[in-house]
């Protein structure tokens, strides 16, 4: 819906309001009435401000916040800066294309984070996706590594570095991702071991974990995730509260979650309150890929 059509339909249903209290037909509302008013009208509108809240209301701030701190806590609504929005269900994952064209200082910033945890001779398991394909170019230059991957453009980013040992997971392509799905490569992994594997989330959340409208895509994640001695995963804040059909693990299941600096801060608090291990990589300028660097250029194609 355009903001403008957003702003009077807002608007109309605030002066309505104000015009039934004139007219003393409104009675105090209950915090259980405010909070479904809260969710009925983000379920027209997707994202409103504090302000509007207020407007719509009748209330204040202050009791807005807490309202919308009630619903985040049951996981119908999410917190974001000056606002709220609705918890959204992914029906399907964007293509590899899509996704390889947004949040590019974020994803850099969240490998950029995490790169100290790579250490020479290790053997590192990538996931498919764009964030984790920005870790490429910090591995190449480490000594006796081993990567395990299901995604076919990080094999292809590797192929010119005979120094790295890499293992493709074979299985059933995702045309849509350029990736390997299903049993076939899950059973790859179970042969295998990891001394970290880094995870990918197209959805993720504190209540339902990390989930996927994909559920050939589950049982490859928990195959990476049994191999491996530390389970690393990676997320941009956007895609937090949103979630798909099939749930590949709890939060807690990993040793140390990375996102980046847009999410929200009662988000942040929320998150490390239930004891995760969580922290913010700060969102850094995309730097562009040298055209003469193979490897740089195929991350940045595959970021």
């Amino acid at each position: 819906m355009p903001t403008s059509a957003m702003d009077d339909g807002i608007d109309g249903l605030a002066a309505g309001r104000a015009a039934d209290e004139r007219a003393g037909r409104v009675a105090t509302l209950i915090p259980e009435q405010r909070r479904e008013m809260i969710v009925r009208q983000l379920r027209q509108h997707q994202v409103l401000s504090v302000h509007q809240l207020t407007e719509l209301l009748g209330c204040s701030h202050m009791t807005v916040r807490r309202d919308v701190a009630a619903l985040e806590e049951s996981g119908r609504v999410y917190a974001i800066p000056g606002g709220v929005r609705i918890a959204s269900h992914m029906v399907s994952e964007p293509s590899h294309q899509a996704k390889s064209v947004t949040e590019q200082p974020q994803k850099q910033a969240i490998a950029a984070h995490v790169s100290p945890l790579l250490k020479p001779g290790m053997t590192v398991y990538l996931d498919a996706g764009t964030t984790t394909a920005c870790l490429i170019p910090l591995l190449v230059g480490l000594a006796d590594m081993t990567v395990l991957t299901n995604d076919f453009r990080t094999a292809l980013a590797l192929s010119d570095h005979p120094g790295v040992t890499v293992i493709h997971t074979g299985g059933v392509l995702d045309h849509r991702n350029g990736s390997s799905i299903g049993p076939l490569a899950a059973a790859t992994l179970r042969r295998l071991v990891a001394d970290i594997a880094f995870l990918s989330a197209s959805s993720w959340d504190l209540e339902r974990g990390v989930t996927t409208p994909s559920a050939p895509k589950v049982e490859v994640k928990r195959a990476a995730m049994e191999i491996a001695s530390q389970r690393v995963l990676l997320a941009t804040g956007a895609k937090y509260g949103t979630y798909g059909t099939y749930r590949v693990a709890a939060l807690g299941e990993f040793d140390l979650v990375v996102t980046d600096d847009g999410l929200s801060g009662a988000a942040v608090q929320r998150l490390r309150e239930s004891g995760l291990e969580l922290e913010i990589a700060g969102a850094a300028p995309a730097a562009s890929a040298d055209p003469t660097d193979p490897v740089a250029s195929a991350a940045s194609a595959a970021a």
